[in-house]
């Protein structure tokens, strides 16, 4: 029996996204025939079990609508697919013009809630974007199923016409066990691990004067840190305890998932510290679950949304994200306190199992799918 044909766009994640490339996609290429439209990056595939057609990808927002999304209509046109699923605000014009062409239903996936964001938004694209932005996404409220990643987006999107659902970026075991290792951190040249955006917004800043005044008694360790900066060189070296601790930190830039997991096998911890800016206090960092899934105990913010899950679990801390002094004395905490240290690594484990796991989202997902296809 022919697969229903369903067509995947992004001209702004990059192609090895964990979220499209780990969990959406390969949970749906067993039903669906899938295409991918993704923009393109050196050595790099596409998801598994499903093909991929590379976009050119350009970093400028007016450059990507006029000779990027042209080629998604074009592609679309051509593809014929029944069901059009996309994840960039900045694709809801071309998508609604799909759907009007070839009248199939458009699953619009958010991943940020920019009306948290929008004086920062309009100092970074400018005001008329921003309405253009404000436009499109009411547009879709009305005429496309939408996807959430958080239930708190419901706040702020309350007047939906068609269903939605809200599917939790939760981890894949199946993909994470692969880096998983038994809990054997060193004491001596204790190891820590990130990956995630390295801004001053997610405490790059804090992290810097809390492992300066952690290396007092703890002279030797190695900081981790796996993403794309959004600072400079310069900004950084101002910091004031940068100096002390530069030879500690490993910064090695944007990097696949599958590369940079490895280095979290030996680590006492995985860090998730964020600011209260934005809607980060509504949302999840994906990485407090994946830690927990390595088996490692987390050190995050300490939003009672955080909170709800770590302290719960007794499998980490929740801090004020401000604080250096405190964040050195909960590094400090998790090296002397090995056997503790593991204790809520493994609680973490157990409830990564039972209920923070992609699996659940992906039968979700798919019976979501199924509703959608069968309104047709």
């Amino acid at each position: 029996m022919k697969k229903i044909r369903v067509l995947h766009v992004s001209t702004a994640h990059p192609p090895t996204d964990p979220r499209l490339v780990n969990r959406v996609i390969p949970s749906l290429t067993a039903d669906y025939e899938l295409i991918a439209l993704l923009p393109v990056m050196l050595n790099v595939q596409g998801p598994a079990n499903a093909r991929t057609i590379w976009l050119p990808y350009y970093q400028r927002l007016p450059i990507r609508f006029l000779l990027v999304h042209p080629l998604v209509l074009v592609c679309a046109l051509w593809l014929r697919p029944s069901l059009l699923h996309v994840y960039d605000p900045e694709l809801l014009p071309v998508a609604r013009l799909i759907q009007r062409i070839l009248d199939i239903p458009v699953i619009y996936e958010v991943h940020e809630n920019l009306y948290r964001k929008l004086d920062q938004k309009i100092r970074l694209q400018g005001r008329w974007l921003v309405r253009q932005f404000m436009r499109f996404d009411a547009m879709a409220q009305q005429h496309f199923h939408l996807i959430f990643t958080e239930h708190g987006y419901l706040d702020t999107y309350r007047h939906l016409r068609l269903p939605a659902l809200v599917s939790y970026n939760y981890p894949s075991l199946a993909f994470l066990d692969t880096f998983r290792r038994p809990y054997m951190p060193d004491r001596v040249a204790p190891e820590f691990f990130y990956i995630g955006l390295i801004s001053f917004e997610r405490a790059f800043d804090v992290l810097v004067d809390a492992l300066a005044l952690f290396s007092k008694s703890v002279p030797k360790f190695t900081m981790h840190l796996f993403g794309r900066r959004t600072f400079n060189d310069e900004t950084m070296h101002a910091l004031p305890g940068f100096n002390g601790v530069r030879d500690k930190l490993r910064l090695y830039g944007y990097t696949a998932q599958a590369d940079a997991l490895p280095l979290a096998a030996h680590a006492t911890a995985g860090l998730a510290l964020l600011k209260p800016v934005g809607d980060y206090t509504e949302s999840y960092p994906t990485k407090l679950f994946e830690y927990m899934a390595l088996g490692l105990p987390v050190i995050t913010a300490n939003f009672p949304l955080y909170q709800a899950i770590v302290e719960k679990h007794d499998c980490g801390f929740c801090i004020d994200p401000t604080d250096p002094a405190q964040l050195a004395q909960t590094l400090q905490y998790l090296v002397d306190h090995p056997a503790e240290a593991k204790a809520m690594g493994e609680r973490g484990r157990r409830a990564v199992e039972t209920w923070y796991n992609w699996e659940h989202e992906a039968q979700k997902l798919r019976q979501f799918y199924k509703l959608i296809l069968a309104r047709r």
